[in-house]
């Protein structure tokens, strides 16, 4: 509302935003308040220095109390505007973020999404990180499902609240609702050419009902302002100028500071401790003893010994001085290299069957050639850059935690649990995460707080060491997987067979569980997209003895190793090259159904329906990456391309990777070459960024990655022997291609991992002619390639 529209100004021409000569004085406050998307509006009178509650009767409009929202269930969740939209006095638009940053751009992408179909200003676009709580629907930031979840239930918000402040500036001017629009927060008419700005029509807007979906016009693609488009990271200035908030950056008055001495075993105890010399540390106040860990594992801390101090550094002198006699669980006969040939032996026997097409047997028994090969995958660590850490505040029966969590949600059902408290008396705010990659969906570090906090009566931040974090973590699935196929005379797949062992995700919250679970089966593997007229995946059992998590895309990393792998294994004995082998075992264009051959298939959350597994999509991005790669170029000698293609999270991504292997072993990558079809994508740049990222990643775990147990604790414990990609080892070119889709949204924070290993082991076949079927490639202690003596067959 203009103050010219109250009879204070006469009305005269329309003046720009922003124009100071302009009459118009902005209204200011609006803050939208409550479920039925009401506003507050504050009107600043020309000459006055105090805002004034203007009187609104809304008898004048023949307006009722609106009623409940209708948009509470919408594909995705609840819609209500007011949920995810706040308009501030000044004209900011402030949009809740419900899922964790962490560097993903999640915060820019959920933005990007409302704020388009809201047709705000970018320039006054401002985001709030929701706290933990059921009313924004699941917030557990993982399995790239941000996008995908919350695509269209975002839009529907924003494009409810722009037909609502159209519809109240069209009530204001008596005017047909189609003689108004709405641009860059700014409603106008076609009669005159006012203009009215949101914050002006507030309070009008929050009178008026929330449009039910059926009446509620979302825009084109075509009309889109900000949805695909390269709009720069709201996070990243921030950053920069150090205006930001992670785990280990949260303080509150009268905090102390703790660290915890845990068991090194899953389930170990504590014997017996002596902490008089703890005590003595300088700054040191007390220790506190934490509960046993008992089976199974689920997010309960590992218990141990705590040392509380008044700054971090004086708790981690005191816990090195601690005297800590530690008793053994059930796990402590654990070393994960006599583990590994108990998989392998199980990969070699006949498995579970969890899906079948045809008669492989029969198949493998007539076939012209039989090819074989068993490929190993180790635990490991997510070890993003910023450890765990949780802050924790008792007052009275109440708890508050800040820490860098992906869900927290489940954080405060855990914390509830743990504590045997009502959760309403629980809130949990999410930080900024420095990195997460699946580590910090678990909540484990958090509850260490909120008991530290509740045995000292102060405000207690955990603080988890890198060593912390890489021997008391939830792991990366150990794997053992045995693949055999039958080729013709011809060099065809008549047969192919995939047997896949690793402990389950499961065995975390049921320790007698050993069974893959179907949704791990899923993840790469009774999905295969192959072509052969006899197929059959299969499982067997495998009993965790370390915590087992989630890892940026899971079992995707071991299935498509093996799988991408073997597919070049059988090009080389078919005499063929490996692209246009790989396009054959994929097929024609088709949409293949893991369920009408016996999968029980999950499909990422997603119905087949709308999202195919489709070979055709899977096929164009082999085609591009090998095109961009310029993949039947001539390379000199010790050098090779390897390709690899797989579809994760319901998005498809090819890699070409070209390595340079030199006479000692020792490698570099001079190349790699994306493409990726993920859909309707939000912001092409940060889904570049997400393909780098993801494939880096990749690349490091395959050449360093590697997780070991003795005696049933953790050997690694820094970056020397947990090791990852440095930056002179990444690679000099790197070009990704998305490839234009109008596809729904699929997922771009996982997906670009699995490849990226089969691509590089690939390409060292092409430059060595060893084929190296074991991870890593090179381990943390080395500097070259495991080549065997003689070349491989």
């Amino acid at each position: 509302m203009l103050i010219r529209d109250l009879g204070i100004i006469p009305a005269t021409k329309a003046h720009s935003a922003g124009d100071e000569s302009s009459p118009y004085v902005n209204l200011s406050r609006r803050g939208f308040m409550g479920g039925t998307g009401l506003f507050v509006l504050g009107v600043a009178l020309a000459g006055c220095s105090s805002y004034v509650e203007p009187e609104i009767d809304a008898d004048a409009f023949n307006l009722k109390a609106p009623g409940p929202s209708p948009l509470t269930e919408v594909k995705g969740g609840d819609a209500t505007p007011a949920l995810w939209i706040a308009i501030e006095r000044d004209g900011t638009v402030k949009i809740t973020c419900h899922r964790s940053e962490m560097g993903q751009q999640t915060w820019t992408a959920m933005a990007q999404i409302v704020a388009d179909e809201l047709e705000a200003d970018w320039d006054k676009v401002a985001i709030v990180q929701a706290e933990g709580h059921e009313r924004y629907g699941d917030q557990n930031t993982d399995g790239s499902r941000s996008v995908r979840f919350n695509f269209h239930r975002l839009r529907v918000a924003g494009a409810a609240m722009r037909q609502m402040l159209v519809a109240a500036a069209a009530l204001y001017w008596k005017l047909p609702v189609e003689q108004c629009s709405a641009e860059r927060g700014l409603v106008s008419n076609t009669q005159n050419g006012d203009t009215l700005s949101y914050g002006n029509l507030a309070e009008l807007a929050g009178k008026l009902e929330i449009p039910a979906e059926a009446d509620i016009t979302l825009k084109t693609p075509k009309q889109w302002r900000y949805i695909s488009e390269e709009i720069p990271s709201l996070t990243v200035p921030r950053i920069v100028k150090g205006d930001s908030t992670y785990g280990i950056d949260v303080k509150r008055p009268g905090m102390v500071y703790a660290v915890v001495a845990r068991p090194p075993q899953l389930f170990g105890r504590v014997g017996s401790v002596d902490d008089a010399k703890a005590l003595a540390v300088p700054g040191v106040l007390r220790t506190v003893r934490l509960p046993d860990a008992k089976p199974p594992a689920l997010f309960q801390p590992l218990g141990g010994v705590a040392v509380v101090a008044r700054d971090t550094w004086a708790a981690i002198e005191g816990r090195r001085a601690l005297e800590i006699a530690w008793a053994d669980g059930p796990n402590a006969g654990y070393d994960s290299e006599a583990y590994a040939k108990q998989m392998q032996a199980t990969a070699r026997r006949r498995g579970k069957v969890r899906r079948s097409r045809g008669d492989v047997s029969a198949a493998l028994a007539a076939a012209d050639k039989r090819i074989t090969a068993e490929y190993y995958a180790p635990h490991l660590s997510q070890s993003p850059m910023e450890p765990p850490c949780a802050t924790a505040e008792w007052d009275g029966d109440r708890l508050e935690c800040w820490a860098c969590v992906q869900d927290p949600q489940s954080t405060r059902d855990t914390l509830a649990e743990a504590l045997g408290m009502d959760k309403t008396k629980i809130k949990v705010t999410p930080t900024w995460l420095g990195g997460a990659f699946g580590r910090k969906s678990k909540p484990d570090f958090v509850v260490e707080a909120a008991l530290i906090a509740r045995e000292v009566g102060k405000p207690v931040k955990v603080t988890w060491t890198r060593e912390d974090d890489i021997r008391h973590g939830y792991y990366h699935s150990v794997s053992a997987q045995y693949c055999e196929a039958g080729l013709d005379k011809d060099g065809t797949c008549t047969a192919w067979l995939h047997r896949t062992v690793f402990p389950p995700i499961s065995s975390t919250f049921d320790n007698t569980v050993a069974e893959p679970s179907d949704g791990e089966m899923s993840l790469g593997a009774t999905d295969v997209p192959f072509a052969a007229p006899n197929l059959r995946v299969e499982s067997g059992n495998a009993k965790g003895h370390l915590r087992i998590g989630w890892l940026r895309s899971v079992s995707n990393i071991y299935h498509a190793f093996a799988i991408q792998s073997f597919a070049a294994e059988l090009a080389h004995a078919a005499g063929r090259d490996q692209k246009d082998y790989l396009l054959e075992l994929i097929g024609p264009p088709r949409n293949v159904d893991p369920v009408a051959e016996g999968a029980v298939y999950g499909n990422y959350g997603a119905e087949l329906a709308e999202y195919p597994i489709d070979t055709g999509r899977l096929r164009q991005v082999v085609e591009k990456a090998a095109a961009m790669a310029d993949w039947d170029r001539k390379l000199p000698k010790g050098r090779g391309l390897g390709i690899a293609v797989h579809r994760s999270f319901l998005s498809y991504i090819a890699t070409v990777v070209e390595v340079a292997v030199r006479p000692d072993g020792s490698i570099s990558i001079p190349g790699v070459w994306l493409a990726v079809d993920a859909g309707t994508v939000v912001n092409p740049r940060h889904v570049r960024a997400q393909m780098e990222g993801g494939t880096i990643y990749g690349l490091s775990n395959a050449l360093y990655g590697a997780i070991t147990a003795k005696n049933g604790a953790v050997v690694q414990d820094n970056f020397p022997s947990w090791r990852v990609l440095r930056m002179e080892e990444a690679p000099r070119e790197f070009e990704v291609a998305i490839i234009p889709s109008d596809a729904p949204p699929g997922g771009v924070g996982e997906p670009a991992t699995p490849p990226a290993a089969p691509a590089l082991a690939n390409a060292i076949f092409a430059a060595t002619g060893h084929r190296l079927r074991s991870l890593p490639l090179i381990g943390a202690e080395g500097s070259k390639l495991k080549l065997p003596t003689k070349q491989t067959t």
